[in-house]
């Protein structure tokens, strides 16, 4: 597929999905997040062992496109929303570790689009906001990922206030995994992506499943989801191949894909 409002680039393992839309700051229109559905599918669905979310310009996201918003019938909203949940959920759902690449003000959904990823490294220049509290559409659904981030009253400060935090307090704050030094972006994304991706790709794989599939259950649920996700893991070659390779002092060798 031929992309209008993205760029995909693969090196070796790693491809990079970035925002190309500059001019209208990157927000997610529909269209827009139809192509990042569509590319991250592609991607879920291929060799590539990690995945890095960037985008171009002054801006990430600032989010919803309010022309899509202005004027539309409700079921029109809806389907809107119901699309950018469907590409949210998506990339939780790609085996891929998938790691946001931050340089500059990510609002709303767009905050919600790096709450959304697995990992995620900001610029100490970049900065986050859910500014619907400070006008007239709160900020709804970006909360639903945040919240799931940073926690209830933290999640609510920002929604409530719409005041947007800077890159080190969204590290502190668990938004993001780190902030770093702008020239020092592109370093820090590239070793915490080549870190993500060590070791065998299925168990990486099962992994990520697993952790979105407990995290938010209640303790004995969670622990008799993972026992038996585990004990079955233990039963997959990878998983054997990487024992042997401990009990035997040798460096593994993984075979297995998602």
């Amino acid at each position: 597929m031929t992309y209008q409002h993205l760029l995909v680039d693969t090196d070796g393992p790693i491809t990079t999905i970035t925002l190309d839309r500059p001019e209208k700051r990157n927000a997610l229109a529909a269209d827009v997040m139809a192509e990042l559905l569509h590319a991250f599918r592609e991607v879920g669905r291929s060799e590539a062992l990690g995945v890095v979310l960037a985008a171009n310009g002054p801006v990430f996201s600032a989010g919803h496109n309010f022309g899509d918003m202005a004027g539309a019938q409700l079921a029109d909203v809806r389907r809107l929303l119901e699309l950018c949940t469907e590409m949210m959920e998506t990339i939780q759902a790609i085996p891929q570790p998938v790691v946001a690449k931050v340089h500059a003000l990510a609002t709303a959904a767009g905050c919600q689009l790096v709450a959304s990823c697995d990992l995620a490294i900001a610029a100490e220049s970049a900065g986050f906001a859910i500014p619907g509290g400070k006008g007239g559409l709160f900020c709804h659904t970006p909360l639903v990922a945040v919240a799931r981030n940073i926690g209830r009253k933290r999640a609510l400060e920002l929604a409530m206030t719409g005041d947007p935090i800077d890159a080190a307090t969204a590290a502190d704050w668990g938004l993001i995994n780190r902030a770093v030094p702008d020239d020092q972006l592109d370093e820090a994304v590239a070793d915490l992506i080549r870190r993500a991706t060590r070791g065998s790709a299925l168990s990486k794989a099962l992994g990520k499943r697993g952790f979105y599939a407990q995290v938010d259950l209640d303790q004995p649920k969670a622990y008799a989801y993972a026992i038996e996700l585990m004990a079955s893991s233990c039963m997959t070659p990878d998983a054997q191949e990487g024992i042997s390779a401990f009990l035997e002092k040798r460096p593994p060798t993984f075979t297995q894909r998602p």
